[in-house]
């Protein structure tokens, strides 16, 4: 168990502390189609769990931090080449961290903000240079985040929203942007609704949209950026509450919204997706996953412009935008893995990584999933 009570609240209220054993297991719906395969691939050099993986512009894949067990969490950082298949180590961050955020810049650096440290949240961010393979220390953030979300606008700059404070397990409504041209961390008016584990999905005009997530309890609410007026706006609510889900940008520009949980996290694990139209401002049913599953990374745009889920469950799925269905890739991950990472390679396959299944003990299992 976790040597800080504060801490155990906000990693159970995020998923990232072990909380006794999930729920009975789902069945996968019979008569389900088979898209693309998955297969086993070699290991990573440490088991992670609520680590990030970034694609540089060399092809190679960041995989950062992130914990072993409860407690247990990383400075190291290692590199897969798709060329050989296998991790290589390289810089250490300057604090192991778990739950943060990496997107790739312009410059082809990698930013890393917030997650949480042996003390709670941290407003620290770092900078990997690929060249050197090293970390450089940042300004720090202007709020402390644990697992904030953040995404990179059209401008190059990079927005970050929610997350939770060291003061307390719900979400915050604060955000900031990054300015990669000076390094400088500037606030933001707050959002309408506090959140941690919502999605960010940038829309075809570069606004943002914000769904879901949770403050005191899981929303449906959602909300608009605009990085022309660095106002936040509300939009049109989501059908069902949900937090720790997923979302991916649609070729016709609408966003597919699939599973998460509810209060109940759990028990309360969801199989229902649902498309948010911008021109409507408003969200409409879709066809369900074959199952439910949450704790996900981002879906995964393939170059078919079908969306890849995975996490939650042995299974992944991918939503063709021409059936309008969610269809089963063949072959199996070997456990129901949570918090693990998906990243699309320049080959259009993509790499599974990492994650933890019914116990708090992560992998260094990894899948690549052709289409």
């Amino acid at each position: 168990m976790l040597r800080f009570s504060g801490l155990i609240l906000f990693l159970a209220a995020s998923g990232f502390l072990y909380e006794s054993k999930p729920g009975p297991a789902r069945t996968i719906a019979s008569g389900a189609s088979l898209a693309g395969s998955l297969k086993s691939a070699a290991p990573m050099l440490e088991p992670r769990s609520g680590h990030s993986a970034t694609l540089l512009p060399d092809g190679k894949v960041l995989i950062v931090g992130g914990m072993r067990r409860n407690q247990d969490f990383y400075r190291s950082a290692e590199l897969y080449d798709p060329t050989t298949g296998i991790f290589q180590p390289t810089g250490d961050m300057a604090i192991a961290r778990v739950g943060h955020a990496a997107v790739l810049l312009r410059s082809g650096e990698v930013l890393i903000v917030g997650g949480w440290i042996g003390h709670g949240a941290t407003d620290s961010a770092e900078l990997y240079d690929p060249p050197s393979g090293k970390f450089l220390t940042l300004a720090k953030m202007t709020s402390r985040r644990g697992r904030p979300a953040a995404t990179l606008l059209t401008s190059g700059d990079v927005l970050i929203t929610g997350g939770a404070a060291s003061d307390g397990p719900g979400g915050i409504a604060s955000a900031e942007i990054f300015h990669a041209a000076t390094g400088v961390f500037e606030p933001l008016g707050l959002m309408h609704s506090a959140r941690i584990a919502q999605t960010t999905t940038v829309l075809r005009d570069g606004r943002v949209l914000i769904a879901g997530g949770r403050a005191d309890s899981v929303t449906a609410s959602a909300e608009i950026f605009d990085p022309a007026t660095k106002k936040f706006t509300v939009t049109g609510n989501l059908l069902t509450a949900r937090y720790k889900h997923s979302a991916g940008l649609l070729p016709d520009g609408r966003v597919l919204i699939a599973g998460g949980s509810d209060d109940r996290d759990w028990s309360g694990t969801l199989n229902s997706a649902e498309i948010y139209d911008p021109a409507k401002q408003a969200f409409n049913a879709a066809s369900p996953l074959n199952e439910s599953r949450f704790k996900l990374p981002e879906a995964v745009q393939l170059s078919s412009g079908q969306l890849l889920f995975a996490g939650g469950s042995k299974t992944v799925e991918v939503y063709d935008p021409v059936s309008r269905k969610f269809l089963i890739a063949s072959g199996q991950i070997d456990t129901a893995r949570h918090f693990m990472t998906a990243t699309k390679l320049q080959d259009g396959s993509v790499l599974l990584a990492g994650g933890y299944p019914g116990n708090d003990h992560s992998a260094t299992a990894t899948w690549i999933y052709h289409p």
